[in-house]
């Protein structure tokens, strides 16, 4: 390998992309230019690293599939990093088949990783656990060590299961430090701190906490109803009622789980149920329909019962009724609780990840930049919006193969 190639190499490796610049800043042959655009992209700047990833593609010829599979993987990750989720991921697909066949199995690895990660953000969780599984982390070295271990504490926290994700960030932890790559280290201790910070608010009696992670795993066996506004639910211990589809009764349960031992007026129902100001006889007859279907669907876990101003939640076999709510809530809350990884995100992405219309998420972009909540910075396609500082840089980009020795 070129010595100056080789140099610039280690020094990505070893998480000095000025140093790796040095080597190859004045160089454009088609390795010198997927190091620059690594090393660019290490220093924040992913519009140009990626054009360069791109050029380094083009450059190299026929013969170099598997070092032109590499740049396209190398991209994909400053994509994942922009938050441009509508890169195609057919080509990150082809770009590990050829890594796996060309035998480059680190890299491959990679891109299994990174595929994970999209499949994450846009919250298909059991897609992410069986692409997962198709990894054996066990000959990884130090720094895909760590990015294994912080994808499976990622879905281990999704999926409620806290002991896992806490012995998966501190095997992470352990192989950051191995790597001696501080970006890497701090992308540990920043997924660390998400399971010691606020997951919830937890609403009963009258009162209002915050929870941690570990709080809303434990709650189905405390005994109580969940009436879960996280995820839409309605669970005891052994059963769980999904109202995702049916947010009217899914409003209902949940007024009527935040008043538990009392009483609901009518008039509070209906407001919260259909957003009217004042009830006229066709919502009273709306809401005894509703409540009948409410009845229907938590027949194995509560009652409904009417009283002389409204309706009451009665548990059939919980000792209680408590209410799970996010940590954040209003309008545009899960456009707000996206940004709040402070990253940059393009509208494009947000509508992908909430499953609704780019318009309707660049109205909601507009409302919340207007109050000074979110804020934007670039023009046309490279329009990103953000709710925290200005873009990072991306942590674990790829080496361009195996160095002399290795």
């Amino acid at each position: 390998m070129d010595p100056l190639i080789a140099g610039a190499a280690r020094a990505l490796a070893a998480g000095d992309p000025l140093r790796a610049l040095n080597h190859v800043a004045l160089r454009d042959d088609a390795p010198a230019l997927a190091l620059r655009g690594i090393a660019m992209a290490r220093l924040g700047d992913l519009a140009r690293a990626r054009a360069l990833l791109q050029r380094a593609a083009r450059a190299f010829g026929p013969r170099e599939a598997v070092a032109k599979a590499r740049c396209i993987v190398a991209e994909a990750e400053i994509a994942l990093v922009a938050r441009d989720l509508g890169w195609p991921a057919k080509a990150l697909d082809m770009a590990r088949a050829t890594l796996e066949t060309g035998g480059d199995w680190l890299n491959a690895a990679h891109a299994r990783h990174l595929e994970v990660r999209r499949l994450l953000l846009v919250g298909r969780l059991g897609e992410a656990e069986a692409a997962l599984a198709r990894l054996d982390p066990a000959p990884f070295p130090p720094a895909s060590r760590a990015a294994h271990e912080l994808v499976v504490a990622g879905i281990a926290m999704r999926r409620l299961r806290t002991k896992t994700a806490r012995a998966a960030l501190v095997a992470a932890e352990q192989a950051a430090r191995r790597a001696g790559i501080p970006a890497l280290m701090a992308e540990v201790e920043s997924a660390a701190r998400l399971l010691e910070a606020p997951a919830a608010r937890l609403l009963a009696h009258g009162t209002e906490r915050p929870v941690r992670l570990e709080e809303v795993e434990a709650l189905p066996a405390s005994g109580a109803l969940v009436v879960d506004a996280c995820r839409h639910v309605v669970r005891d211990t052994g059963t769980v009622v999904p109202l995702t589809t049916r947010p009217v009764l899914f409003a209902l349960a949940r007024a009527l789980g935040e008043a538990w031992p009392g009483d609901v007026p009518r008039e509070v129902l209906v407001a919260r149920a259909f957003r009217a100001r004042q009830a006229d006889e066709s919502h009273r007859a709306r809401l005894r329909v509703e409540i009948g279907r409410l009845r229907a669907a938590l027949r194995g876990l509560a009652s409904v019962g009417a009283t002389p101003q409204g309706f009451a939640l009665v548990p059939r076999h919980a000792c209680g009724i408590v209410v799970l709510a996010p940590p954040v809530e209003g309008e545009y809350a899960e456009v707000l609780a996206l940004l709040a990884d402070g990253e940059a995100w393009s509208s494009s992405a947000l509508a992908l990840a909430l499953a609704t219309s780019q318009r309707s998420v660049q109205r909601a972009l507009d409302s919340l930049a207007a109050v000074g909540k979110v804020r934007a910075f670039g023009r046309g396609p490279a329009r990103r919006w953000t709710a925290g500082p200005l873009p990072g840089v991306a942590t674990s980009l790829l080496l361009p193969g195996p160095l002399p020795g290795d």
